[in-house]
């Protein structure tokens, strides 16, 4: 089926639950009219439906080829095409800053058109969304000629951007790389070293790729302190001599075939430091953080697709009769949909889903302000809560969208598990976002071990300012006592946490995953009710799409009775500590 953008509950969340339609009343953002927002919602939903879905079934069937001869790899058929009109639409410098070619709008519109591609073809969506990190990175730490160089040409998708971090012998403990950077005379460096999983390493969208490699100097500390980051292009931008840096060949995977993931060889290929020696990790986060938000919007996209496509299904699939009599007399058997298991699991899909996109752009919204609003206080909690619900944004939602195309190929029953239908591609396609850009047990670990204690535990609370103040103003707000319950819970694990974590940071591992579920579904909790309270005045008020709000109220409903209830089993998780996660000894695995 063609895909449908979710047009209005984006105007709903946006203009009517967000206030991210006021934007445009700071001066960064004074182009962001509730009009220019209404046109981006619209127009890139056309081009996910019309140009990017098209491409998304033979991207998988065809994947990526390498040839080892000229180190060349080809992209599936399509992709060139869809890729040269997202460039040509201007979708590459939606929040790019102004000086550079963007244009300068809001990062929670950015966030509403990762969505869209996701949803249509999570491979073709890799090669601007790495490049987009790699333009942050730059534009926050490289020196003015490397913005120069390159931020134009990236900007405007004429060039494409990677990050190189992992290697052979090391994933996360970035600490252990072997990559090597020796000074030359002209002021560049020598890169020699071997990278693994690069997204977009080589590719025939374009003719020039930046590679950010991190990488050591000579003396450097054989820590994560002694790394450095570095700029190095596929083509020399001054003489446009092909630099020796060359895809070594593409990883075999079990999904996003179209995105071509490389084994790079740098094989003395020159490259320019960005920032300053061996602090190449904090310049690398940045490029980073901002990646592990649109992995979480790949997790929420994929899931908006599957939960089409299963409803889609369920409303034509006729096999048996409703437990309260026929709903299709005139047939041999009634749409699967009118079965409560099948609702269950569509249910399932459709609240979590509305409650992920909540939370993505709450985080997107506050992004912005944390950039953009005038008062320096506001631009504090705004940052506050976008450090803590980074890591919450990537593993939630990509979790939760990975059980959601599940749950969707699982309404399907056995045409799900055939290629015939789109739910087995989402499926295998999903699975790797729950492990790339730190695996969700990292994300966990990164919100426990560091984000609660950061800035004398500032962080969490401006979260629970946020969710006190809201409690407090608004004493007849939807679903207030589950939501209080949920607060409570969430204040219990973390003074829990606090507690025992500084004497056995074995207990802050044990805990660290369902902590930041019970975060996640706390947020969403107070999200839920912040939109049924705006959808019941709005239906008070005889304003809106009725059906839309009437929706609303069931689906918060739904929320806080099926759904936010796993908070108690969370919170007996943590507080049981790791006496028997810990246990057992070497000799018991086995027996």
């Amino acid at each position: 089926m063609q895909y449908q953008a979710p047009a209005n509950d984006l105007r709903f969340l946006l203009f009517d639950v967000l206030g991210v339609d006021k934007l445009h009343e700071l001066e960064k953002y004074a182009d962001a009219t509730p009009d220019l927002i209404s046109a981006v919602i619209d127009e890139a939903g056309k081009l996910a439906a019309e140009v990017i879905q098209p491409t998304n079934q033979v991207g998988d069937r065809q994947g990526c080829q390498y040839n080892p001869e000229t180190h060349d790899v080809t992209t599936p058929d399509g992709f060139r095409e869809a890729y040269t009109r997202f460039v040509e639409g201007g979708w590459t410098a939606l929040d790019a800053p102004l000086q550079y070619g963007g244009q300068g709008l809001p990062h929670t519109l950015k966030f509403v058109v990762d969505e869209m591609v996701c949803s249509t073809n999570l491979s073709l969506g890799m090669y601007p969304g790495l490049t987009h990190g790699a333009i942050s990175a730059l534009y926050a730490h490289g020196s003015e000629e490397l913005k120069d160089t390159y931020l134009e040409k990236l900007i405007s998708g004429e060039w494409t951007g990677t990050m190189c971090l992992t290697e052979p012998q090391c994933g996360t403990d970035l600490g252990l790389i072997r990559t090597r950077a020796t000074p030359n005379d002209d002021g560049s460096y020598a890169i020699e070293g071997t990278k693994i999983w690069i997204t977009g390493g080589e590719h025939d969208l374009v003719d020039n790729i930046v590679h950010l490699v991190l990488a050591k100097l000579p003396g450097a500390p054989d820590t994560t302190k002694g790394i450095s980051l570095f700029a190095v292009p596929k083509v020399l931008p001054d003489s446009g001599e092909r630099n020796p840096a060359f895809c070594g060949g593409l990883e075999h995977k079990m999904g996003i075939k179209g995105s071509a993931t490389c084994v790079m060889n740098f094989e003395g290929a020159k490259g320019w430091l960005v920032g300053e020696p061996n602090d190449g990790m904090r310049a690398m986060f940045t490029m980073m953080n901002e990646a592990r938000l649109m992995v979480g919007m790949q997790g929420l996209g994929l899931a908006e697709m599957a939960y089409q496509e299963s409803l889609g299904f369920a409303r034509e699939r006729l096999q048996s009769r409703s437990l309260s009599g026929p709903k299709n007399p005139d047939g041999p058997a009634d749409p699967i949909i009118v079965h409560p298991d099948v609702r269950r699991m569509l249910m399932r899909q459709k609240v979590l889903n509305e409650g992920m996109r909540a939370l993505a752009l709450f985080t997107g919204h506050k992004l912005d302000l944390s950039v953009a609003h005038g008062d320096e206080s506001v631009r504090e909690s705004a940052d506050d809560l976008v450090q803590l619900l980074t890591p919450v944004v990537k593993s939630f939602l990509t979790d939760e969208g990975f059980n959601n195309a599940n749950t969707g190929l699982q309404v399907l029953g056995g045409s799900g598990f055939t290629t015939d239908w789109p739910l087995e591609q989402l499926v295998r396609d999903g699975r790797i976002a729950r492990i790339y850009e730190g695996t969700n047990g990292i994300q966990a670990m990164d919100l426990v071990g560091r984000k609660l204690s950061l800035k004398g535990g500032r962080l969490v609370r401006t979260l629970f300012a946020e969710l006190t103040t809201y409690l407090k103003e608004n004493p007849e707000a939807p679903h207030q006592e589950a939501l209080k319950g949920a607060v409570k819970s969430l204040e219990s694990a973390t003074m829990w946490i606090a507690s025992n974590a500084p004497k056995d940071p074995e207990q802050a591992g044990a805990a660290a995953t369902p902590y930041l579920r019970l975060m996640a579904l706390t947020v969403i909790a107070y999200l839920w009710s912040r939109m049924a309270g705006t959808a019941q005045a709005q239906l008070d008020a005889g304003e809106g799409n009725k059906p839309l709000l009437e929706g609303k109220l069931v689906s918060a409903q739904f929320y806080f009775e099926k759904l936010l209830p796993e908070i108690q089993w969370l919170q007996q998780d943590i507080e049981s500590g790791k006496d028997s996660l810990m246990a057992f000894g070497d000799d018991h695995w086995s027996a």
